[in-house]
């Protein structure tokens, strides 16, 4: 199924401090996470994907289940967000792998030692920790924020959302995000083209602040995930749909292209289906 998208310029604000911009390697597209973002108008489409190879300039995401996303890149990187050690029946090693640790559907203890770069979202408790991956076409980093703890008290910075600066892109998830983000953290985030949001309205945040974080990000595509029944994911979209478009793209997968975005901020919804080599 295609869907013909009306492009229009993107325009975004600069963040106040020149020091949060990113320099981008000699392979990779410069991003606009914080920097002015810029397009070519023009009529392109946004369509399912196949686990073939990626266009230039394109990127691939699969949305495998809860809160994991197999992302994509035209150099053939394959990066994985909260990781649970289980992407389907596949050969398939990630390059990168994401993980939180709120919940242990969101991470493991036991990665495959295979994986080249496993990125944990938390670090000592209340510490927190950073991540600069550089990889050529692909720029992985995080903004630490808090949850809430085993015992009902927080664990600052002990969640990470993680973004990835790819083919022009700024790709966010927002992990197990349990509170709206102040001032630095959206100035640390930057401007987002794609966010994936945890919509259950309850283990994560509720769908009033979920919602309002996400029309603050503004991004071209919302991905929703971490829903547990259609009643609160049709609550979720039925709370932002006076300000964003909502496709069920009726797959679990889709490309993007920064020259192909969606005019009016949209939502796509993705069903989840396990990686298989068949």
């Amino acid at each position: 199924m295609l869907y013909r998208v009306l492009l229009s310029a993107l325009t975004a604000a600069t963040l106040s401090s020149p020091l949060l911009a990113q320099q981008a390697a000699p392979d990779r597209t410069p991003s606009h996470c914080h920097a002015l973002a810029d397009a070519t108008p023009g009529i392109e489409y946004i369509h399912r994907a196949s686990l073939g190879p990626v266009e230039e300039e394109t990127v691939d995401i699969h949305y495998i289940s809860h809160a994991s996303f197999l992302i994509r890149s035209h150099g053939g990187l394959n990066m994985v967000t909260d990781f649970t050690g289980f992407i389907g029946s596949t050969r398939m090693i990630p390059d990168v792998v994401t993980m939180n640790h709120a919940h242990d559907t969101h991470w493991t203890a036991y990665p495959d030692p295979a994986i080249p770069h496993v990125l944990p979202g938390w670090g000592e408790f209340g510490v927190g920790v950073t991540h600069n991956l550089e990889l050529g076409e692909v720029l992985v980093r995080n903004v630490s924020t808090d949850i809430r703890s085993q015992f009902s008290g927080v664990e600052e910075r002990g969640n990470s959302i993680f973004i990835f600066e790819m083919a022009g892109l700024c790709i966010g998830h927002l992990g197990h995000l349990h509170h709206a983000p102040n001032d630095e953290q959206f100035a640390a985030i930057g401007r987002l083209d794609v966010v994936m949001a945890p919509v259950d309205g309850g283990y994560t945040l509720d769908h009033a602040t979920m919602i309002s974080v996400l029309k603050r990000l503004r991004a071209s595509i919302v991905i929703p995930m971490h829903w547990f029944s259609y009643m609160a994911l049709d609550d979720f979209l039925e709370g932002m749909s006076d300000d964003f478009t909502v496709i069920r793209v009726d797959d679990s997968r889709l490309t993007v292209r920064r020259d192909v975005l969606p005019s009016q901020p949209t939502i796509m919804v993705l069903d989840p289906g396990y990686i298989s080599d068949d």
